[in-house]
């Protein structure tokens, strides 16, 4: 990519009534969290992973249509420690149905889409100078009936795998701190009304 100028991340979704009504712990500031902290959490890892450590965020939060006690939409800016500039617009309002969950990173030498209902499908890439990974792009689209694609059965055969001793951890418990600061951050801005800094003071 060169240097990274610009990031956003879509998670257009669909969760009804009836989806928070079927749990007691749904929709709960308790149990639950709201769609950044439930449905776009694993988004707001991409945040990091990908980019860099995050430097401030401001954001918005509305429940604008189910009875519950959390947001059922959202958004957030965000600014890099690099200077790059982005946001994150997340709903589940979506009408009929989940539409989107994408991520497109625009770059000095490079532009790339990932979209699909769960960033499953890559709807654009091109880079200044090309790779011999490049022919691989067309082979890692695929279809999924689900928001949750492939990633959980992945995840859960690491985790029982190294529970047994049979591999090494993917990733632990340290990593994901840093997804939880950035969504702490993003709940105490839109409550606060501010922009917030991180890492943040406790």
């Amino acid at each position: 990519f060169g240097r990274i100028y610009m990031v956003n991340i879509n998670i257009f979704w669909s969760r009804p009534q009836s989806y928070y009504d079927s749990a007691a712990w749904r929709g709960t500031w308790e149990f639950d969290g709201g769609a950044f902290m439930n449905q776009a959490s694993h988004y707001v890892d991409l945040l990091d992973w990908l980019i860099g450590p995050v430097e401030s965020v401001q954001a918005y939060t509305a429940t604008l249509a189910r009875n519950i006690q959390v947001e059922d939409t959202g958004v957030v800016s965000i600014r890099w420690r690099t200077g790059a500039l982005g946001s994150m617009n997340v709903t589940m309002l979506t009408y009929p149905k989940n539409l989107e969950g994408s991520i497109t990173i625009i770059g000095e030498k490079g532009t790339v889409k990932v979209g699909g209902v769960a960033v499953n499908r890559i709807e654009h890439w091109e880079f200044a100078e090309r790779d011999p990974d490049d022919d691989q792009v067309e082979q890692a689209s695929y279809e999924t009936t689900s928001v949750y694609g492939f990633g959980h059965p992945l995840y859960y055969d690491n985790v029982i795998k190294s529970l047994r001793g049979e591999a090494a951890p993917d990733t632990d418990g340290r990593e994901g701190l840093h997804s939880l600061e950035i969504l702490i951050a993003t709940y105490l801005s839109a409550r606060d009304g501010r922009r917030v800094a991180l890492p943040l003071e406790y």
